[in-house]
């Protein structure tokens, strides 16, 4: 033992050298160190355990950053929740023991939504004449198949006694780092759900959808009927109201009075017509769910025919087949029966007199059932990827009721004396004209010219060696993309145009559109409000431009002096001039030695020690010089942002656009919304399919945003965060106070949940979740604090700060257990919330 350890310190002796720890730390002599390998490690430390024995030999870390000295504690996480719960039965005239086992995180969830909804039905089965509890029987199916599909059951075993032996393995001496360990959602492993717990679309296959540890098929089926009910319920209440308003809008909506058909067989007020429109619209909440929970149980129980198949690649089915156009002929045979069979059950329905669906006559139930189906095919093909099957079902769900709406309208505009009242789920204002018009017609305008984009993108895509005409490459993309911009200005200005003069009485849209603008409080406001807006669009689009190129050049420099293939010094002379090339008469010396880092502290004593030493000028001389190494030395910065703090500067800016524009006039903040949709459906097509000139920049530009529920072809995250903040305003409910709810949701109360689960984040729920009990609680505070304020101000009515707490809380439950884009589904819950407890 002692030879050993003496002929082991032999040959570990170096000769000693005054400098030589100087020469091994210096930052210069980076390339000169012996490389990192399994078989050679340049430092070789002895580790001994707590007998004293000596421990394999373990090579140090190669990382060239310093590490601090006096290393602070890691605080272990703590887990309120278990991964799962599980509990054992035994059935009757049974001795075998079973055990039923389900993930608490989905289990909350789906308590939580299913709860929600059942006391909305409470609510409307007390306020209203008519029953409306047949219409929810969508909730008793939606358990049954949760039920069915999440929780396991199995016979329980007793297992066997493992005698314990004592482990002689030495703890791990890695100890990982305080800010890896607060925002180590990257540790959490959750596996994806198996194919049997999995719902599907009719033809789809798992590469289909977006990876989730949930396809939140639940939120699919119950968000629907949870909104319609709510806006019922808004409408019910108005109406018992005394006296009834004739516009159940709040007063500060300038907008002129809403379309009423004058004939003897309708209702006479607009709040009726709305009133028989949203019980319409609840019986087309349940009749979407029914669809699109009997599309995932054929799925299902067809997939289970054909397990006896050999392997199947990964992301694939086994009953779907690989050609495109056989699925798509299977699709839309399916989709013919499934309207078919629905028809059927629609007039058995009404046979039995139960209730349900009686609102909605057999020319809807054809069109809903065929426009909702096409949807879900078409939205799952363009934006592959791009949605979990909960999502998808909401998303398409919107889209359908926008299509009736649309439809509803053009049938009371041809037949205006046998239609009974325009069946619209909102007022009929020229407001909601707009926003079908600029919505669904720039989804229009995408599929009229569609041949063009196709052209666009494959021609951008193929290597110049596969073309037919390679040289004339560039020439065909920018006809393309001029066919593009010509083809979009026929359709806006004919077909959709002519639509919307037709629908407004012959009036011309773009001058009412124009007289309108000016019609505000005062006569600068709503020209004042789009200046704002655009100042501060253009203001962030152009920084974030100016800081992303600068990052990508700092990011490309700081590797390449990591790897040693450049000095870890910069040097402003090897900046490109405007021509693309180095400045020829600032060439830098090599033999010049490189400026030393001093101590950057002011004259106030505070250090910044990322900034560069800065050269000692006179007055007057130079600033120019130092302002440029100043941005030059924040610029440096950005490159440490992740993602997630680049994306909670929009909620941020979010806040800063929209919130004013509410407050002063919803109703121009109403258009507004619907024009920015419009305005990013054309950004994506432009990104997209590569349109000429813009495709490449507003790709690289998005492409800094995005994060893993990003992962499809289509970047729809802004569009979530644009629909989650106008959808308050576009319910166009009677309270100020509601308006407000989407923009506090993800503006405030996401964006401050987000930050101090990362930074204060201590007790998780569960394991199987990053979300904090902290975040939580942030969520909750900021967004009532930030209501209150808003009382304070005068900018709401009174409210309940008990009620809106409660529902506060309850919306940062669903954001802590829910795995769908809260940007979705965390407005539409909390906005639906505090429309039935009357806060």
């Amino acid at each position: 033992m002692n030879g050993t350890t003496s002929k082991h310190s032999k040959s570990t002796q170096r000769p000693s050298s005054p400098s030589g720890d100087s020469r091994r730390a210096s930052p210069t002599r980076i390339r000169d160190r012996i490389p990192f390998t399994r078989s050679r490690s340049p430092m070789v430390k002895h580790s001994y355990d707590g007998n004293g024995h000596s421990l394999p030999l373990r090579p140090s870390s190669p990382s060239l950053f310093p590490r601090s000295r006096h290393s602070q504690p890691v605080q272990p996480l703590r887990h309120i929740f278990p991964a799962t719960v599980s509990f054992s039965f035994r059935l009757p005239f049974s001795r075998t023991p079973w055990s039923a086992s389900m993930d608490v995180r989905q289990a909350i969830e789906n308590m939580l939504l299913v709860s929600s909804l059942g006391f909305i039905a409470v609510k409307l089965r007390t306020c209203s004449e008519t029953p409306y509890s047949p219409d929810m029987w969508i909730s008793i199916a939606s358990v049954i198949y949760c039920l069915y599909t999440r929780v396991s059951f199995s016979k329980a075993t007793v297992p066997l006694p493992v005698p314990q032996t004592p482990s002689t393995r030495p703890d791990s001496p890695r100890s990982f780092d305080t800010r890896e360990n607060r925002r180590g959602s990257h540790l959490i492993s959750a596996a994806p759900p198996k194919i049997e717990e999995t719902g599907f679309v009719w033809m789809t296959v798992p590469k289909n959808y977006r990876d989730s540890a949930d396809d939140g098929i639940l939120t699919g089926l119950l968000a629907g009927p949870f909104i319609a009910c709510a806006l019922l319920y808004l409408t019910i209440k108005a109406s018992k109201s005394l006296p009834p308003p004739q516009i159940p809008l709040p007063s500060n909506w300038l907008i002129e009075p809403p379309t009423v058909l004058q004939n003897a067989i309708g209702p006479h007020t607009a709040l009726e017509a709305l009133l028989l429109s949203r019980r319409n619209l609840v019986n087309q909440a349940t009749f979407c769910s029914t669809i699109l929970i009997v599309h995932a149980c054929a799925s299902w129980v067809t997939e289970a025919r054909h397990r006896r198949k050999t392997t199947i690649p990964d992301g694939e089915l086994r009953h779907v087949p690989r050609k495109e156009s056989r699925r798509t002929y299977l699709y839309a045979l399916f989709s013919v029966s499934v309207t078919l069979w629905i028809l059927c059950v629609r007039i058995s329905l009404a046979e039995l007199n139960l209730g349900i669906w009686q609102n909605m006559n057999y020319f809807e139930v054809v069109v809903s059932s065929l426009m909702f189906q096409f949807s879900l095919y078409a939205a799952v093909r363009l934006a592959h990827r791009g949605f979990t099957l909960g999502e998808l079902g909401l998303v398409c769900f919107g889209a359908t009721v926008l299509f009736m709406e649309s439809v509803n309208l053009t049938i009371a505009r041809i037949w205006p004396v046998t239609t009974p009242y325009i069946k619209t789920y909102r007022l009929p204002t020229p407001l909601l004209l707009y926003q079908i018009a600029l919505i669904p017609g720039s989804l229009l305008t995408g599929f009229l010219l569609s041949p063009l984009l196709y052209l666009s993108r494959h021609i951008s895509q193929q290597p110049v060696r596969r073309l037919r005409f390679p040289k004339e490459r560039q020439k065909h993309r920018r006809l393309l993309a001029l066919g593009f911009y010509l083809g979009t200005v026929l359709i806006v200005g004919g077909l959709i145009g002519l639509w919307t003069r037709w629908c407004l009485g012959n009036r011309d849209p773009w001058l009412w559109a124009i007289f309108w603008l000016l019609e505000g409080k005062r006569k600068w406001t709503r020209p004042l409000l789009l200046v704002y807006w655009t100042l501060l669009v253009s203001l962030s689009v152009a920084g974030w431009n100016r800081q992303l190129a600068r990052s990508r050049r700092f990011r490309h420099r700081s590797v390449m002096s990591v790897a040693g293939d450049a000095p870890t010094t910069f040097d402003r002379s090897r900046l490109p001039t405007a021509n693309g090339n180095s400045s020829p008469g600032h060439q830098s010396d090599p033999s010049r030695p490189s400026t030393p880092l001093v101590d950057a502290s002011g004259p106030l004593g505070l250090g910044f020690p990322t900034l560069p030493n800065l050269p000692n000028i006179g007055n007057g001389t130079g600033v120019s010089g130092v302002a440029t190494d100043w941005l030059d030395a924040a610029d440096r910065h950005v490159p440490t942002l992740s993602v997630n703090a680049r994306r909670k500067f929009f909620h941020a800016l979010a806040v800063v656009m929209f919130l004013p524009g509410v407050i002063v006039d919803p109703a121009f903040a109403h258009l507004s919304f619907s024009a920015a949709f419009a305005l990013f459906t054309f950004a994506e097509y432009v990104r997209y399919f590569a349109l000429y000139p813009f495709g490449a920049s507003v790709h690289v530009f998005m492409n800094e945003f995005l994060d893993s529920k990003d992962s499809g072809t289509a970047i729809l995250s802004h569009f979530y965060l644009l629909t989650g903040c106008a959808n308050s305003v576009w319910f166009e409910g009677p309270s100020q106070l509601l308006q407000y709810t989407g923009i506090l949701v993800l503006g405030v109360g996401d964006a401050l949940a987000s930050i101090a689960g990362k930074r204060l984040g201590r007790h998780r729920w569960t394991p199987t979740t990053p979300k904090t009990v902290e975040g939580s609680v942030t969520f909750t505070v900021s967004v009532v604090a930030v209501a209150w304020l808003l009382r304070v101000c005068g900018f709401t009515e009174d409210f309940s700060l008990i009620r809106y707490t409660v529902v506060a809380g309850l919306a940062s439950i669903l954001e802590a257990f829910s795995t769908q884009n809260d940007n979705l589904t965390l407005p539409l819950y909390m906005w639906s919330m505090l429309a039935v407890v009357d806060v």
